[in-house]
């Protein structure tokens, strides 16, 4: 199969979708695989190192794609790159549809097979595509709130350790998946208290095992959330409904409730936002990350992991490969037959919508993945 991987676009994103351990993987399977030139760049990976693992070096990303049969990507297509998708081409990259109707559409007409990393789905539900990255995205957000609590900033200046004699930060969570604990481990061990919140209770009490001694576990209902608001220097949204639109659990009514200067970091804006206001205005990026409502500074950029993409793509790419593989070497109907896995990651077919919470999130025809492929 000839795979293409496109230099990202999206403002401020250095990832690659494969590094040159992943093309040499491909390559030694038979593959042929084209990189657009200076792509690796941003994560450190210069033209030189992909040669010699037998990448192809492509002047510009019209030849990427139109060339390739499947495309590797790290982001969604942006409407720039739209009308450079074919019919049929497999397209394997993050989508997160639910959160643009724009996107679904744009992508929809195109007729392509879309195939997202976020919502291939492993046993017990896990999310191993989503998963590096939310780690990432989740000790990241506390770096970030961290920052922008600095009262240069635009934030209260608070430090979230203390010091002996001042009481350390406040920080709540909004979530205790992957992204909530990972956020957890960062605030805790830099000194803050934490407090998470879940509505599984199992969680909450694998939670409360693991988790140091400043950090509290709380059952998440708008009660309980209304609560802590009160107290919170930093808020950190983690919430996933995997492959639909996030909830709101902080309305614009509530900032009224938090101190001024506080900061709230929306992770779930790659889905939508789970705060009304991050909601609205919609995604930032790394060059315009923050913004203030309501005397509240939020921060809100949709693909955080890129400020540190040297680790992003790394950790992106270990999950990826795999499945790339199986991909590339079976198609991607076969290859879906083969692993469920793969079966659950496909959310367009020829356009039509094979996953529910896309379909759903824009009142938009559903079809069913088997009948899409004729099974």
């Amino acid at each position: 199969m000839i795979i293409g991987v496109p230099k990202e676009i999206k403002t401020a994103e250095n990832r690659i979708a494969l590094p040159p351990s992943g093309v040499e993987m491909l390559v030694s399977s038979g593959h042929e695989v084209l990189i657009e030139t200076d792509g690796g760049l941003g994560s450190g990976f210069d033209n030189d190192e992909y040669i010699q693992v037998g990448a192809r070096i492509i002047r510009t990303a019209g030849e990427v794609w139109q060339q390739a049969e499947m495309i590797i990507k790290v982001k969604e297509p942006l409407k720039s790159e739209w009308e450079m998708i074919k019919p049929g081409q497999v397209l394997f990259t993050y989508f997160h549809f639910a959160s643009s109707e724009e996107l679904t559409l744009g992508i929809q007409k195109t007729g392509c097979v879309a195939i997202a990393y976020e919502t291939v789905t492993g046993a017990n539900g896990r999310l191993p595509l989503l998963e590096p990255l939310s780690e990432v995205a989740g000790r990241l957000s506390v770096q970030e709130g961290a920052k922008y609590l600095e009262a240069p900033m635009g934030g209260r200046g608070v430090l979230l350790g203390g010091v002996p004699g001042v009481r350390p930060g406040e920080v709540v969570i909004l979530g205790g998946g992957v992204v909530g604990i990972n956020a957890a481990k960062m605030a805790a061990g830099l000194g803050a208290h934490v407090t998470i919140l879940d509505i599984d209770i199992d969680r909450l009490r694998y939670l409360d095992d693991v988790m140091p001694a400043n950090v509290d576990t709380l059952f998440s209902n708008k009660y309980n959330i209304r609560e802590v608001l009160n107290k919170a220097d930093l808020l950190i949204g983690a919430v996933l409904i995997p492959g639909a639109k996030a909830p709101y659990l902080v309305t614009r009514d509530m900032l009224q409730l938090m101190k001024p200067r506080a900061v709230i970091v929306d992770v779930a804006i790659d889905q939508g936002g789970c705060v009304q206001t991050v909601s609205e205005h919609g995604p930032t990026t790394h060059d315009d990350p923050v913004y203030t409502v309501d005397g509240i500074v939020h921060y809100s950029v949709a693909n955080m992991p890129g400020a540190v993409p040297l680790t992003s793509t790394l950790a992106l790419t270990n999950a990826t490969i795999p499945y790339a593989i199986q991909i590339a070497a079976k198609g991607y109907r076969q290859a879906a037959i083969d692993n469920s896995e793969i079966m659950t990651g496909i959310n367009m077919v020829d356009g039509k919508i094979t996953w529910k919470g896309v379909a759903e999130a824009f009142d938009l025809e559903y079809t069913p993945v088997e009948e899409a492929l004729g099974l």
